[in-house]
Order: C-alpha cells, then sequence, then structure tokens
C-alpha cells in the first residue's frame, strides 16, 4: 500500500481538511495519503522571503519520512520549494511538487497551457521553475486573478467567476489548450470550471497527487527512481 505525505509547507493553520477530502476522493483505492503542516512558519508562501523561512524544516521533515518508510512526500506550493534539494538527501523515496506535477500532465494533453495565478508578484518565480523544467516553449500566457493565496476561498463564486474571465482569454487569445490553476489553495474549482470551458483545468494539488502514484509505481514495478548520478547526487551530512 504506497504512503504519501502531503507536506503542507506552512505553519500550523495549514493542511486544510476540505483539500484533504478532495485528495481522498481521487486516490487509489490502495493509496493511504496523510496531511502534515510545519510546526511554524507563514500563512503562505507567496513571497520568497517566507518560502528562505522553511526550507530548514520542510527538508528535515522530508528526509525523516524516508526514515519512517513513507514512499512519497508531496511540498504542497505551486513554487516547488525545496523540490530539487530534498531529491539530493534522498535515497529511493519519491518526492514531487504541484508544479511540476502541472505542468507535465499539461504538456502531454495539449499543445499550450495558461497558468492561472494570484498576482502579478508570482509569474517570475513561476516562469523560473517553467524554464527550469524545460517547459518554456508549451507556455501560452500567465492570467492575474489580482488574488492573494488566502482570498480564493473568501467568496468562492467571485473566485470561480474571475477564473472564468481570464481562462477564456487565455484560450480565446493566447491560443491556451490547457488551463492550469497555479496555487493549491484553489482546490475545489476545476471541476465547475472545466466544465465550462471545455478544455482540461489542472488542479495542482490533485495532479501532484496522482504524479506521485505513478511515480511510486515505476519505482517499484520497474526500478526507476531518482538518478543520484550527478545531478541529485547526496551531499556529506553536514548536520
Amino acid at each position: 500500500m504506497p504512503k504519501i505525505m502531503y507536506i503542507d509547507p506552512v505553519g500550523p493553520k495549514g493542511a486544510c481538511p476540505k483539500l484533504k477530502n478532495d485528495l481522498d476522493r481521487i486516490k487509489q483505492k490502495n493509496t493511504e495519503v496523510e496531511f502534515t503542516c510545519l510546526k511554524k512558519g507563514p500563512e503562505h508562501l507567496e513571497y520568497r522571503y517566507y518560502e528562505a523561512l522553511i526550507l530548514p524544516e520542510l527538508l528535515d521533515t522530508i528526509r525523516d519520512l524516508e526514515t519512517k518508510e513513507y514512499d512519497a512526500a508531496i511540498i504542497g506550493c505551486f513554487y516547488d520549494p525545496g523540490l530539487y534539494e530534498a531529491r539530493e538527501i534522498l535515497n529511493r523515496m519519491v518526492v514531487t511538487a504541484p508544479a511540476e506535477a502541472s505542468l507535465h500532465i499539461a504538456a502531454t494533453l495539449g499543445r499550450k497551457f495558461s497558468i492561472l495565478v494570484g498576482r502579478l508578484k508570482w509569474v517570475p518565480q513561476m516562469m523560473e521553475n517553467i524554464m527550469k523544467y524545460g517547459l518554456k516553449d508549451k507556455l501560452a500566457s500567465f492570467k492575474s486573478l489580482e488574488m492573494g493565496a488566502l482570498d480564493f476561498h473568501m467568496d468562492e463564486n467571485i473566485t470561480l467567476s474571475k477564473m472564468k474571465e481570464k481562462a477564456l482569454e487565455a484560450i480565446e487569445l493566447d491560443g491556451a489548450e490547457v488551463i492550469i490553476l497555479g496555487c493549491t489553495m484553489n482546490f475545489g474549482f476545476y471541476e465547475k470550471l472545466q466544465d465550462q470551458l471545455k478544455v482540461p483545468v489542472i488542479d495542482p494539488a490533485i495532479a501532484a497527487l496522482k504524479y506521485a502514484e505513478l511515480l511510486v509505481e515505476i519505482r517499484d514495478k520497474l526500478g526507476w527512481y531518482t538518478s543520484k548520478k550527478y545531478a541529485f547526487e547526496t551531499p556529506p551530512d553536514l548536520r
């Protein structure tokens, strides 16, 4: 039975129960999904400084999960904080994150994708990840909702209306064939939006879980897991 930990990389107000319900609904029957957050930290990671604050505890948490024989960890933020660093310190445990999973899935479902972001502030860092993952040519556009990460569920009807407006712009004006919701706090919207738009709409938290399940399966059945040859060579333990 695959055992996967979803880490909300913020302080103790994280790990939203409603998101857990969404993931429990779509996981494979034999997958066990657990949730955790950090002992201290900000309520969101909209700033690089906030991200820097949580990295030591996040990486310690991930390393500890491997010693407890978890199969995978998901770093639950669309910035994918600490993803490559985590791959350096792990041996066989799978680790993935929402942007990596969403971008790769979207790239197979259409020629171009657009990302709905909360604020324009988010775009430069997300663009860095798109380039790092080698998918710049697949990007049609970013579309800003002008909402912070904590705003999406304050009035879900307003959020859904803004999402539909910006997604239609991306499809009709920018040539997007797939829409990615660019924040893990966008849970709960993809199905209604997808029904209205008639194109794939990627929920990043769900994408990360399904991607993690795939990576665990191919590790166990085929022996394919993170290469330690060059880029993710494990460093000496300096603690």
